[in-house]
């Protein structure tokens, strides 16, 4: 299992009698992609400026690859890559020479510096527009300049902060690809913070929801599913080829229903079949799709559609935040 980069425990931070981050405990394993869920005021933000070193916890600790941003936030930035929300860059300067300056800030050497921002700039597809004014940039270019604007001093752990608001789909696309890249095939861990949850669930080993200070859950998607969804944590979707009467909808389906079970009654962990847009619905504790399709094959009943559907993170997301029973 891959070691820790980052350990958070108990971390607290209080702002006079409100408490923003309360008694936090997580780990994020070094190469993984971890998403930050929850609305606005959650914590999420208080969380990453103090893995940052640019708040003190009020207790707790946050330990960034064996280093404290309390005792050596100069230490911890070596280490850290931050992507805000917003990217600033000098407009009337081009992107080689937005780079370059950041090289200098870092210390690297000229020749270094030159070497490095030239493979960056070919890794995040703006090798042509090297020489152009970020002024003329578009959202998405601005985002992959400031991805290399990060990546320019090796940084073992990058903290992306909503980076996909505002680019076209396509941006998102190449934006999120390189993501994984990164994470994949350099080893960089990437903390990624988001409201948008299909780009989350695209990318996220794992996720962590965050609702007012405290971190309500952590794991997989598979993970998470499975302890809010105990019941029926596995949907299998089904299409027979029955015709139903408008005059006797109601009665056929119900009469389909019952015949339904009655083929699957030997399925063990079936817990519920219900009807609506035109397909059956099947909940169960455990995947029994194989099975399903056999038991209705067998009954020579046409077999038109058949699709395993899983909770996503939307599901999770609602259960969690819009006042949906969590436990069901």
């Amino acid at each position: 299992m891959a070691e820790n980069i980052i350990e958070l425990t108990d971390l607290t931070k209080k702002y006079g009698s409100f408490t923003a981050v309360d008694q936090l405990n997580l780990n994020i394993r070094k190469g993984e992609i971890f998403g930050l869920l929850g609305p606005n005021g959650a914590g999420k933000s208080t969380t990453i400026l103090m893995m940052l070193g640019l708040t003190e916890p009020t207790s707790g600790s946050v330990m960034v690859d064996g280093i404290s941003p309390t005792s050596n936030p100069i230490g911890v930035k070596r280490k850290i890559g931050y992507l805000p929300e917003d990217v600033g860059f000098y407009y009337n300067r081009t992107a080689y020479e937005n780079l370059l300056f950041t090289a200098m800030l870092n210390s690297i050497p000229l020749q270094e510096a030159e070497e490095k921002i030239d493979k960056l700039l070919v890794r995040v597809g703006l090798s042509d527009a090297s020489d152009k004014k970020t002024g003329k940039y578009s959202r998405g270019m601005l985002q992959r300049l400031g991805l290399a604007d990060v990546l320019i001093k090796n940084p073992e752990v990058i903290i992306l902060d909503e980076p996909t608001l505002g680019i076209d789909p396509t941006g998102v696309r190449e934006f999120l690809e390189l993501i994984v890249a990164l994470s994949r095939e350099e080893g960089i861990t990437v903390l990624f913070s988001s409201h948008d949850l299909h780009h989350v669930q695209q990318v996220c080993d794992r996720v962590g929801l965050f609702v007012s200070g405290k971190l309500l859950a952590e794991g997989d998607i598979q993970t998470l599913s499975k302890k809010l969804f105990t019941k029926s944590p596995f949907i299998t979707e089904v299409g027979l080829s029955i015709a139903f009467d408008e005059n006797h909808e109601n009665s056929l389906k119900d009469y389909s229903i019952t015949w339904l079970r009655k083929i699957l009654k030997d399925i063990d962990g079936i817990n519920g079949i219900k009807f609506s847009n035109e397909k059956f619905q099947i909940d169960s504790s455990r995947d029994v799709t194989s099975e399903i399709a056999r038991a209705i094959i067998k009954s020579d009943v046409g077999l038109n559609y058949l699709n395993k559907k899983e909770y996503g993170l939307d599901d999770i997301y609602y259960r969690y935040f819009e006042g949906g029973d969590a436990h069901e």
